[in-house]
């Protein structure tokens, strides 16, 4: 099962806002939260009393808290560098650490007296969670997140992320990574409104569908959103992703009967074994509606992304819905019922045997 985190910037918001977000976040299932020291300018007494008191909000929610900090913060608040008192008493349960420390620090960091966890980037080719592991730290207290990337084009490849993130799971770290909100008036920790997104593909694309690749992901745990704030539209769109399983968003056929709605989105779909390379199929769907009219409508010929529950003419097989992989001929047995979203198709390559899957439009 995947966890929905999301960011606050106390430095840039009052304090009631950030905590009417954090309300409304809890609401969505959010666990998590990620905040940021390394951008906020001012007085330290000011700062350092502004963040605990929106962290205690979301610590009093039961939220897991991380503060992003660099080996300058603890100079710049008057504390012996590795001493994470600070960020204990600001009511933090993790720090990040994306630089500044070697592999044996980090370790010790990992022993803390406070019981802080300790996060790296997982956006890193270089085994640093290898290199830290043969310095025995408390394995319980590190983890990893991705970075997001504020300007275009700057964001991690598909392939890069697969790769690093495949490298933190064979350690069996946690790998969290951020998706971004579009709207207009969204911030992170600096000045710019260009999206920010781990994945340079997610720039720009629905927030939605963004979760919905990462929940497909087989190597990520945890989903922040980076900016604040997302706007009420892209709120109502996550509390209807599914972050307990694979989903589709499915464009629906204004054909499609009540019966076939009913095996789209009220079933409990999941892949049959022994796969084809043609398409993808729940097979459960044909016993329980073995008695159900499924009438023959839209069989033109199959295209990837075609969502089909077989008709009365297949016969014992009617009612099977299947998710099409490969262009194939239509012999008026398969009604197409809907196609899966462009975005969403790429979600299809994580289907595997015995994989859960659903819908959504």
């Amino acid at each position: 099962m995947s966890k929905l985190g999301f960011s606050i910037y106390p430095e840039h918001n009052p304090a009631e806002k950030d905590k009417d977000y954090i309300d409304r976040m809890v609401k969505l299932g959010a666990v998590r939260v990620f905040t940021c020291l390394l951008s906020a300018d001012g007085d330290v007494d000011e700062i350092f009393n502004h963040y605990k008191d929106v962290i205690g909000h979301a610590r009093d929610k039961g939220l897991e808290v991380i503060v992003d900090i660099a080996p300058s913060i603890f100079g710049k608040f008057g504390v012996e560098s590795g001493d994470l008192k600070l960020f204990h008493d600001m009511g933090a349960t993790g720090i990040r650490l994306d630089e500044g420390f070697s592999a044996a620090e980090n370790a010790r960091l990992t022993t803390n007296e406070y019981g802080l966890s300790i996060e790296l980037n997982a956006s890193t080719n270089d085994n640093i969670v290898g290199s830290i592991l043969a310095f025995s730290p408390n394995r319980d207290k590190l983890m990893t997140c991705h970075n997001f990337y504020p300007q275009k084009y700057t964001g991690l490849s598909q392939t890069f992320f697969d790769k690093t993130s495949r490298e933190m799971k064979k350690h069996n770290m946690r790998v969290a990574a951020f998706v971004g909100s579009n709207d207009k008036d969204a911030l992170g920790p600096w000045p710019l409104k260009e999206g920010l997104v781990t994945l340079e593909d997610h720039r720009g694309l629905a927030i939605d569908a963004q979760i919905r690749q990462l929940v497909a992901h087989p190597d990520v745990d945890d989903i922040i959103i980076s900016n604040v704030y997302p706007s009420e539209s892209e709120l109502a769109s996550i509390e209807r992703v599914n972050f307990n399983h694979i989903q589709f968003k499915i464009e629906l056929k204004d054909s499609v009967s009540d019966v076939e709605k009913e095996i789209i989105f009220e079933y409990p779909h999941y892949v049959r074994g022994d796969m084809s390379e043609y398409m993808v199929r729940s097979t459960m769907p044909r016993i329980d509606y073995a008695d159900a009219e499924i009438k023959p409508h839209d069989t033109d010929d199959l295209v990837p992304g075609d969502v089909v529950i077989l008709n009365e003419q297949y016969g014992r097989y009617k009612g099977e819905l299947h998710i099409i992989t490969k262009e194939m001929k239509n012999d008026g047995n398969k009604n197409v019922v809907g196609k899966i979203i462009a975005s969403d198709r790429f979600n299809m390559r994580y289907l595997d045997s015995w994989k859960v899957f659903g819908f959504v439009v």
